[in-house]
């Protein structure tokens, strides 16, 4: 099997569910966002929108609105001091994969260099709320976008131990 930095990186990669509090750098966060404005989308359209949050009181803001949702008491990020949330137009076609792409290579970046990711779900929920919708005016979001996705991201406080093996049938080849 060939072998590269890209594909290790893809082996690697784990959801990191522990982060330190120390944030991020600019340099850093540059990098992960830049990532994922390279995802394909459909048509080439580069529909989706993306938001990192590194404001403690919007970051804690979104994490209790993501928990209500879930039905928990717990941090649904971790403690990741920065949140990265992807929208796309509400009427795309491709939303869910355009958006998901985007936060593929922005978690392969992450891990790249150093930095740990979770994909966080419920980001379609929290912004159809009325407290979600406002959030949405004051970043200067238009109505017309929809949640997709987000992530936990950050310096991993600890890694798993253990991954699990793929699967024997995971693919078939038709020749």
């Amino acid at each position: 099997m060939t072998d590269n930095e890209v594909l290790k990186a893809i082996r690697e990669r784990r959801s990191i569910r522990r982060y330190k509090e120390q944030q991020i750098t600019d340099d850093e966060l540059t990098t992960v966002l830049e990532a994922g404005t390279w995802a394909p989308t459909g048509h080439g359209t580069q529909d989706p929108v993306i938001i990192a949050v590194q404001n403690k009181e919007l970051r804690d803001k979104l994490s209790r609105m993501n928990a209500e949702i879930f039905k928990v008491e717990s941090d649904p990020y971790y403690g990741a001091p920065t949140i990265v949330l992807v929208f796309a137009s509400r009427d795309s076609y491709n939303r869910e994969r355009d958006a998901s792409l985007v936060l593929g290579n922005m978690m392969l970046a992450a891990h790249s260099i150093g930095l740990a990711s979770c994909w966080i779900n419920r980001v379609d929920a929290m912004f159809e709320t009325e407290e979600g919708k406002q959030i949405m005016q004051e970043l200067n979001l238009p109505d017309t976008l929809a949640g997709v996705g987000s992530l936990a991201l950050g310096y991993a406080s600890s890694q798993p131990r253990t991954v699990k093996p793929r699967k024997e049938d995971y693919y078939r080849i038709v020749k």
